[in-house]
């Protein structure tokens, strides 16, 4: 696992998507049936538990180590190994974890059956390497099974594709330089494989999802993915499969590029879908501190409130929430884990039901928290988590123009109703002065009949900088509205400008829209600034001593960001032609900073992007455009800078820990679509 969050991936990651149901033979309706319990559940447990609990995190003194510390510390098999001998997970108690998991207000467990590192937490017959040859004994995933048939939960495998430790599994890592790999055949792995799964889909009951991992290497791909799919739904033809069964998952953002085979689900890790994925079944998977596997030094965990704003805004959107927990070599859950999921089961108790069965919010953004919804008999029932408590009393949501039936506070057991009134599109809550829950309150707001809603205008402009001037357009959903605009930031009226074409703004300009019907507003404000801006000054070069190319510097090291690197001695230095890593010598742990210069065709205002795995920044001018810095997944950020035509310094700094090695940097303007920075754009001396 990697952590990652992002935006702009997102936004683009929905030009690829294709819904769920695409990846699956069986007609939609089978597929809603089989995922009927899923989108209920909204909330589930993920369990990273295996050997890489022994070490805790801390190999050769350093102690930033997780599940991957197998490779990621690069310690060798036979070595490994012997954490077999230290694994006796004593205090295990599988009635107590699916209790707590239960009484947290979770629908379901998912529990690494096996990681990367190979080995396997159940009884099986295909390898020596699993926990019935350790002093425990015992198989903790038949007493889980047990324990969550008893409370009601489902129970649900994550199973590696990936394998460290089998001989058959290629490629090896590449610091395996002793590790030979004649014999290996990766067909025979694929065949141990389907034996484990057969083991696991015959020997542990009904099991609610197969969450396939480590599909990203060469050896996977498509035709290996829709046969497990096919073997799988074979077993158990009601499971659930995650789209890590296939090839064409787009890195840490977790959803399917269009036409590749994708099982179920999408997988965001890490990260939360900024603007929702309609027609899509995701689950947010994420860790509560910084690693997945019991690491003994890693404090940084999120808070109550962190974690209950997260699980709303995945339920906002439509997705559900797998949130993990890393026990101990002993079998014990970390008690800042258990403290957290007792805080978020009393919250659950009291306001579970605006999380369970509900649907997208039907509003594209709050300024005081989000919205979840369920669709009754006679209407709907809108959930408001709100965040921010108005101090003055008075809950605004813009745009609904239905009459509300009843609101109240899901923290009053007795439902008394809160005094509603409408002005113009607003209709306006009375709350008390304190809120009733410092992390989350909601508000339960009843309606008969179809949700009327309008919307805020959308203002639409690549940029909000520009050098000359900028066009800007403006739409609705909404039919039978007109949209009035002001360009002061004050609220638009009834004799404000109608729009009717593309706007060309120019100097420094708030845009204000909102939606009038009959005279009326029927939409809150939408609002935009806009600037103009001097371009940075080309840089005086003499470019008959320049050479096509730019320069680098490698450097070696595990940092947790790009270090300061000015005072530091490159392992190697030379010249390429891009953005390369080509001259390095091992696969993770370094540093690449190139330097050079980048020739500017025109005068404009210019957006830069990165998308890296993990970390990366992008100087131009020595001036900071682009932070995209630390550990992450696949991961683009962005940034905006108006530039006059010729040559300016640019400086990209990546940063290589673990995992896959990727940098793209990207270019656009309003005169250039959107490109990977062409290679004959750079020079140095």
């Amino acid at each position: 696992m990697r952590i990652s969050t992002t935006v702009l991936v997102f936004c683009l990651a929905l030009l690829w998507i294709k819904p769920a149901f695409a990846q699956d033979e069986t007609p939609p309706a089978s597929l809603d049936n089989r995922m009927d319990w899923w989108r209920d559940a909204r909330f589930g447990m993920f369990i990273h538990w295996g050997l890489y609990a022994v070490p805790a995190g801390e190999w050769n003194e350093k102690t930033n180590y997780g599940e991957w510390i197998r490779t990621s510390a690069e310690i060798p098999l036979e070595t490994y190994d012997q954490f077999r001998l230290r694994f006796n997970p004593v205090d295990f108690n599988a009635d107590a974890w699916v209790k707590m998991a239960r009484d947290a207000g979770m629908k379901y467990i998912v529990i690494t059956s096996k990681h990367h590192d190979g080995f396997c937490m159940f009884d099986t017959k295909q390898t020596e390497f699993n926990i019935m040859t350790t002093p425990f004994k015992r198989d903790p995933m038949k007493e889980l099974a047990a324990a969550c048939k008893k409370y009601g939960l489902k129970f649900c495998f994550y199973h590696s594709i990936m394998d460290w430790h089998h001989p058959d599994y290629l490629p090896r890592r590449e610091w395996e330089k002793d590790r030979t790999t004649e014999g290996a055949e990766f067909n025979r792995y694929v065949q141990y494989m389907k034996a484990q799964l057969k083991e696991l889909l015959t020997n542990y009951g009904d099991i609610g999802v197969l969450w396939f991992d480590g599909e990203w290497e060469n050896t996977w791909n498509e035709t290996y993915g829709k046969e497990i799919y096919n073997y799988v739904r074979s077993l158990q033809p009601d499971i659930i499969i995650n789209n890590r069964v296939g090839a064409g998952r787009l890195d840490m953002e977790g959803l399917t590029k269009k036409g590749a085979f994708g099982g179920d689900f999408g997988t965001p890790e890490q990260q939360i879908p900024p603007t929702g994925l309609p027609c899509v079944d995701w689950e947010t998977c994420m860790t509560m501190n910084d690693h997945w596997g019991y690491n003994k030094a890693d404090k940084n965990f999120k808070t109550c409130r962190e974690i209950l704003r997260m699980l709303t805004d995945i339920a906002s959107k439509g997705g559900n929430y797998l949130l993990n927990v890393g026990p101990t070599a002993e079998g014990t859950i970390p008690g800042e884990s258990i403290g957290r999921l007792d805080s978020i089961g009393r919250w659950m108790k009291v306001n579970g039901e605006a999380i369970y069965g509900t649907q997208a919010a039907p509003f594209k953004t709050l300024d005081w928290g989000r919205c979840t919804r369920k669709e009754t008999r006679t209407g709907t029932i809108l959930y408001l988590h709100v965040f921010n408590w108005p101090v003055d009393g008075k809950l605004n949501i813009s745009g609904l123009l239905n009459n509300i039936e009843k609101a109240y506070l899901l923290a009053d057991p007795k439902h008394k109703k809160l005094q509603v009134n409408r002005v113009d599109d607003k209709v306006e809550i009375a709350i008390p002065v304190a809120a009733p829950d410092a992390n989350v309150s909601v508000i339960a707001v009843e309606i008969k009949g179809k949700l009327d809603l309008t919307e805020p205008p959308l203002i639409h402009s690549e940029y909000d900088t520009f050098v000359d001037s900028l066009k800007v357009t403006m739409s609705t959903e909404r039919e039978n509205v007109e949209i009035r605009m002001t360009f002061d930031s004050s609220e638009p009226n009834a004799s404000s400008p109608i729009y009717t074409t593309a706007l060309k703004i120019k100097g420094w300009v708030v845009v204000s829209a909102r939606c009038f019907r009959d005279g009326k507003p029927v939409s809150g404000t939408s609002r935009r600034e806009f600037r103009q801006a001097m371009p940075y000054v080309a840089k005086s070069v003499e470019k008959e001593k320049m050479q096509q190319g730019i320069r680098y510097k490698y450097y070696e090291g595990a940092w947790d960001s790009i270090p300061n690197y000015s005072k530091m001695k490159p392992v190697k230095e030379g010249v390429v032609l891009d953005f390369v890593f080509t001259p390095r010598n091992q696969e993770d742990n370094f540093v690449f900073v190139y330097s050079g210069y980048l020739q500017i065709p025109q005068s404009c205002v210019y957006k830069f992007s990165t998308a890296s795995d993990d970390g990366s920044r992008l100087y131009i001018d020595d001036m900071p455009v682009v932070n995209n810095d630390g550990l992450h997944g696949l991961r683009e950020q962005q940034g905006v800078i108006a530039l006059a035509k010729g040559f300016h310094k640019i400086r990209v700094a990546y940063l290589e820990r673990t995992g896959s090695n990727t940098l793209t940097v990207y270019i656009q303007s309003e005169k250039l679509e959107k490109r990977i920075l062409p290679a004959e754009w750079l020079f140095c001396y």
